[in-house]
């Protein structure tokens, strides 16, 4: 065990300061001392970086690299290993480094869900060690809902998600326009945005060509489908989930009604009751890749059974799976900005109003504050900026809340 963990601390550490050639992440940890830090997401996104670059923040803050441990326990090396033997790898840890007993040390376990039972080591530390602890895994076993019930109140999670459109462009090397933004300025960035909705923010896929690009976002669908979904959940109508799942990332940012899906699939040959596909759609929402907006109402009815909106983790995925038959620029935008809204933790909603128009996004943030958001790709166009005006204008005199239009001019400048 201890020549093992040895190799593996050399191991690390050479990773670690590989990353640092790597975009820096805006993700941050909620800080706090008393809680176990918790980082959830979608496979590939970017947990185990995020950790690697808090370790080189803490090495640039003159923490010694005996005070830090890094495990990967999906390390082939370290499989099958029972919650025992990881208490023990751990101790081994202080072992090696004995003066660790007397001072703070900082533990990074990533999928840690591969090891059964595994909360209770990590609460056994948590309360007996001076430590700080954070802890990643694949959103199969290791969401935050699971983590409260496991941890018992004692965490605090952050969503790691692909790149932003800042980060991307760090990861494309290129720089975004300054002002004052003139016509040369803005053409800049819209290209700049356009680009970043083609390719995506997944971290692996930056550079890649076409066909490679392709085949691995696609193959990271696959292994969500397979280890998040099928082998969580014993999943055995997998020709339904693959349909259902495609369905999904072709139709990003529309509404999206179990009800027509249902028929549809019928009509097919498909044999599957309605409770099927919703719990095929939380599996598939718990594993990060679509996500779920359900309609801005006071009704508990509405919301049940009105259709929800549908976005997807990310755009790059959603073009993998497209045929480009048409442009899908528009779409590309209110999906990008569904992902911004999230990432600063507000809950979000749609609105119909009284007269049909629908308003992209109701969105209350954690003081209770809300506002209202159209996104439209162009508002050059008279009747198009007077359509998704009126819909603004009218939700705002039904709901009393100020609201705001983005267009890709306005992202492509200052995002949301």
């Amino acid at each position: 065990m201890r020549e093992t963990l040895i190799t593996l601390l050399d191991e690390s550490f050479d990773a670690i300061e590989q990353a640092r050639a790597c975009v820096p992440r805006s993700i941050r940890f909620p800080q706090s001392d008393l809680m176990i830090r918790v980082a959830v997401g979608m496979r590939r996104a970017g947990k185990t970086y995020t950790l690697y670059q808090r370790i080189n923040e803490l090495l640039d803050q003159g923490i010694s690299k005996e005070q830090i441990l890094f495990i990967d326990f999906e390390d082939d090396r370290l499989l099958p290993m029972t919650m025992k033997e990881m208490g023990q790898l751990l101790d081994e840890f202080y072992s090696i480094y004995p003066i660790n007993h007397q001072r703070k040390c900082y533990l990074f376990l990533d999928e840690v869900q591969n090891i059964e039972n595994w909360h209770q080591v990590v609460r056994r530390y948590h309360k007996s060690k001076n430590v700080e602890l954070t802890i990643t895994g694949s959103s199969a076993k290791l969401l935050s809902k699971e983590i409260n019930t496991s941890l018992r109140g004692r965490s605090l999670s952050v969503e790691v998600m692909p790149y932003s459109f800042d980060e991307f462009r760090i990861a494309q090397n290129v720089a975004a326009p300054k002002p004052p933004f003139g016509r040369q300025a803005y053409d800049i960035a819209n290209k700049q945005l356009i680009d970043f909705f083609t390719i995506g923010g997944f971290p692996a896929v930056q550079q890649m060509q076409l066909h490679d690009w392709r085949e691995t976002l696609q193959g990271y669908v696959d292994t969500v489908i397979l280890k998040d979904i099928i082998e969580r959940h014993n999943v055995s109508n997998i020709a339904l989930l693959n349909y259902l799942i495609k369905t999904l990332l072709i139709n990003a940012s529309t509404l999206f009604s179990v009800n027509k899906f249902y028929n549809d699939i019928k009509s097919q040959g498909y044999k599957v009751s309605r409770e099927t596909i919703y719990n095929y759609l939380d599996y598939i929402d718990d594993a990060f890749l679509i996500f779920n907006v359900p309609i801005y109402s006071e009704s508990a009815r509405a919301q049940q059974t009105v259709p929800n909106k549908i976005y997807a983790i990310d755009n790059g995925l959603v073009n993998a799976y497209s045929l480009k038959i048409k442009d899908l620029n528009h779409k590309f935008l209110e999906n990008q900005v569904y992902l911004d809204l999230r990432k600063q933790g507000k809950s979000i909603f749609y609105y119909h109003t009284k007269d049909g128009y629908e308003v992209d996004f109701v969105t209350v943030d954690k003081n209770g504050e809300r506002e209202l958001i159209q996104v439209t790709w162009d508002m050059s166009d008279p009747k198009t900026a007077e359509r998704e005006q009126r819909a603004l204008e009218n939700a705002e005199k039904e709901l009393g809340i100020k609201g705001r239009i983005i267009t890709s001019r306005d992202y492509a400048v200052h995002q949301v």
